[in-house]
């Protein structure tokens, strides 16, 4: 790759950095070809990119966007990465799971970037994967909120059905009396 095509390629991932608020950083070396080309495969098709990209070149385009918010993930660029960009922090981390099964450990996970988060070592695959997103925290949050709300409506209306029922059961009540004195 000669100079121009490595600038290039700095300024590309730079850009893709900056807009991106989770990326993971990953070993794929024991993997082989087609393995490594099944993996991507799962990425594609989890909307997760995935760049391999050397070490020298990563750190070069993280500095370009920041000189010290990056700094925590310089230590975990060493063998060979490849990068995986999601719209979300635990995507990217259910992939890793699944492709890898029970027994399997490659990908391992170098680090996570999660929010201005660094989470390192592939032990924290687990606590990745149960990563809730922002929409569904907040969706929590509006049950919760609403939880309430909703007990004090239908106690509220508890009496008004008590009282709709009293007055129909009590009406009927009252006709049939009101035709026995008729007959009498």
């Amino acid at each position: 790759m000669n100079k121009e095509a490595k600038t290039a390629l700095i300024e590309e991932l730079a850009e893709k950095f900056q807009e991106t608020k989770f990326f993971y950083v990953t070993d794929f070396s024991s993997l082989t070809v087609a393995e490594t080309n099944d993996f991507r495969r799962k990425c594609f098709e989890n909307n997760i990119e995935m760049r391999v990209v050397k070490n020298t070149l990563i750190r070069k385009a993280l500095e370009r966007v920041s000189e010290t918010a990056y700094e925590g993930l310089y230590q975990d660029l060493k063998g060979p990465s490849a990068l995986l960009f999601s719209e979300s922090g635990k995507t990217p981390a259910v992939v890793l799971k699944e492709y890898r099964g029970k027994d399997g450990e490659k990908p391992a996970l170098k680090v996570a970037y999660i929010e201005e988060d660094i989470i390192r070592g592939d032990g924290q695959l687990e606590f990745l994967s149960t990563l809730k997103s922002k929409e569904d925290l907040l969706g929590e949050v509006v049950t919760l909120l609403q939880s309430p709300a909703q007990n004090l409506v239908s106690q509220l209306k508890a009496p008004e059905q008590k009282l709709i029922g009293l007055v129909k059961y009590g009406g009927d009540t009252m006709m049939a009396l009101l035709k026995g004195i008729e007959q009498k």
